[in-house]
């Protein structure tokens, strides 16, 4: 998969091993915390209802870690210089069952479409390693996700980034910013709010 820099590779997570995955997500912070099932949580549950270790483990099963011949895998890692760097969630859009219901308004404002189309994938997470930001992690997160998603049979690929630079938020939200999904190719089609896009990209 196409990365920005030859010191950047990246992998569908399942050929990381999952200890990679807990180092780019690290112990503490909002990215551990997450173990990305904000989107994941079913129906009446939350993170206080469901523990991190749980959260973890499905996160685990989800992308099948350490297994190259599994059949699926929820994302991608990146690597820089070998060293474990980076994160993306990709999937067809359906598998987020929060993203898909009513209670995610910023997704659907304005838009009348099948949301269990599960031709339309999603990404929803982008997140860069502590001590491997600023490096073009997010940029060659996305531009793979866009490869992974056109090889799993995607017509199209959506995400949902943040307009604003402003770091704090953007390491509590882990969507990555507009700028990083225009250089990728993504077209902008709804601003649902101040600081929120739409983007897609046809395949």
């Amino acid at each position: 998969m196409s990365a920005a820099s030859p010191e950047i590779s990246v992998v569908p997570a399942n050929e990381a091993t999952w200890e990679e995955l807990q180092t780019i997500l690290g112990t503490r912070g909002p990215a551990a915390r997450c173990q990305c099932q904000r989107f994941k949580l079913a129906r009446r549950e939350s993170f206080g209802s469901v523990p991190v270790e749980e959260r973890a483990h499905r996160l685990r099963v989800q992308t099948a870690c350490g297994d190259p011949g599994a059949e699926s895998t929820s994302g991608l890692v990146a690597r820089l210089g070998g060293e474990p760097a980076g994160w993306c969630a990709v999937e067809p859009r359906p598998a987020y069952e929060g993203l898909v219901r009513n209670s995610s308004r910023a997704a659907w404002v304005g838009r009348d479409e099948d949301r269990s189309d599960d031709s339309v994938w999603a990404v929803t997470c982008v997140f860069a390693r502590a001590g491997f930001r600023r490096r073009g992690i997010s940029r060659a997160l996305v531009r793979a996700a866009v490869d992974f998603a056109r090889e799993g049979g995607a017509r199209a690929l959506e995400g949902y980034p943040m307009t604003t630079t402003s770091g704090a938020l953007l390491e509590e939200l882990h969507v990555g910013t507009l700028a990083t999904y225009l250089d990728a190719g993504f077209t902008e089609v709804l601003r649902p709010s101040l600081r929120r896009a739409v983007v897609r990209i046809d395949l």
